[in-house]
């Protein structure tokens, strides 16, 4: 065959190769930004002076009441102190009860001055029993003094763009430049939640751990009546003091959606938070799917196949009433070898109602080397050019 048909049938091969490696399903669509849709009903009375519900994916609140209204908060400001704490001390470090924390008023675990107890112990006697020297013992250690762990909360207050929130102690007593709103509330335990060591101590009924330097065990009981009470609760604190009311903060999962709901001065708090719960839910379910690893075949490498995993979560919220979701896989239909671990090659589309929704990336598990025993593709075409 005369070298200018070897090339020009090389040529085409290579354009054949080159179009069989574009992606097998390709698209000019652009995700659209998913707005929830209205309710279908008409959402619960609440017993609350102030309340919001939030769904934390979607970063939509569902309902509320007053929610901008500066009100004092009682304990739920703990949720804050927990925060701040697992930002700026070890779990394991042992903290030395200072004077201060003795006989702090209201909830207490008893704490005598100088006894040792972990970081740890503390935030579970803080969440749980509600523990104020608890919250005292943490500030000091955290901080150097109450006052200081305050300005820490409101430091981070500041870093989250709250503009309606105040604290001036770590417990929540009343002072009346203490105060947030609902809806800051919601995002405050919307951030706290995503931290795994205060989401496990919140969701937790009951703990108990020797007491150092006696032969006591402490036993702390979770005040949170909806851990038992309300199907996917998961959280989170209580409160209460005369002139702030029944407070409420509380979160529950179902059917792939977690919502979290707040109350301030709530006479019936706990039917309140389960009857905007019920309502969320029956409104809103979560999208989070859990995709399968894609396998291509590899050219010229030393391995014949590569797995492509995915390499970030989706989570949406949608009505209960949607249409159905497809996924298709946008892809080559095989790599060539020469690349490494961690390289994004193609992606999964997910379409409702003929929309893309929402996108994953898909990226390789592993690297495959070319192989040396077989000259690729490329190789051959370059040596008939060289020749």
């Amino acid at each position: 065959m005369p070298r200018f048909l070897r090339v020009s049938v090389l040529l085409i091969a290579l354009l054949l190769l080159l179009l069989a490696a574009l992606p097998a399903f390709g698209t000019n669509e652009r995700e659209v930004a998913l707005t929830l849709p209205p309710p279908t009903s008409a959402a619960p009375t609440v017993s609350a002076a102030c309340a919001a519900l939030l769904d934390p994916v979607s970063g939509c609140f569902l309902l509320s009441k007053n929610a901008d209204e500066r009100r004092p908060m009682a304990s739920t400001t703990k949720i804050m102190t927990a925060f701040v704490v697992l930002a700026h001390c070890d779990l394991n470090a042992t903290v030395t009860v200072p004077r201060e924390a003795v006989g702090v008023e209201g909830s207490s675990i008893y704490l005598f001055e100088n006894e040792e107890i972990t970081v740890e112990t503390l935030l579970y006697a803080l969440l749980l029993n509600s523990a104020n020297d608890a919250a005292v013992a943490l500030a000091v250690h955290a901080a150097g003094s109450v006052a200081a762990f305050a300005d820490l909360m409101n430091e981070k207050a500041a870093d989250m763009g709250l503009k309606n929130t105040h604290f001036t102690n770590p417990h929540g007593l009343y002072d009346e430049a203490h105060y947030t709103t609902a809806r800051e509330l919601a995002l405050i335990t919307a951030a706290a939640m995503e931290n795994e060591v205060f989401a496990k101590i919140v969701a937790t009924k009951r703990y108990s751990v020797p007491q150092n330097g006696t032969d006591a065990t402490r036993l702390f009981l979770n005040h949170n009546r909806l851990l038992r009470t309300y199907e996917g609760a998961v959280g989170v604190k209580t409160g209460f003091t005369k002139k702030s009311g029944r407070c409420l903060v509380s979160a529950a999962n179902q059917n792939g959606l977690t919502l979290i709901a707040v109350t301030l001065n709530a006479p019936s708090d706990w039917q309140d938070h389960a009857a905007m719960l019920d309502w969320g839910f029956g409104e809103y379910e979560g999208f989070c799917p859990t995709p399968e690893a894609v396998t291509l075949p590899v050219v010229g490498g030393v391995a014949t196949t590569v797995t492509l995993q995915p390499d970030n979560i989706l989570a949406l919220t949608l009505p209960r009433a949607h249409e159905k979701i497809t996924c298709t896989v946008e892809a080559p239909r095989f790599l060539f070898a020469g690349f490494g671990a961690g390289e994004e090659v193609g992606k999964l589309v997910y379409r409702m109602d003929g929309k893309v929704i929402g996108t994953v990336s898909l990226k390789t598990a592993s690297g495959v080397e070319k192989s040396r025993l077989h000259r690729t593709f490329f190789q051959k075409l370059q040596d008939i050019f060289i020749k």
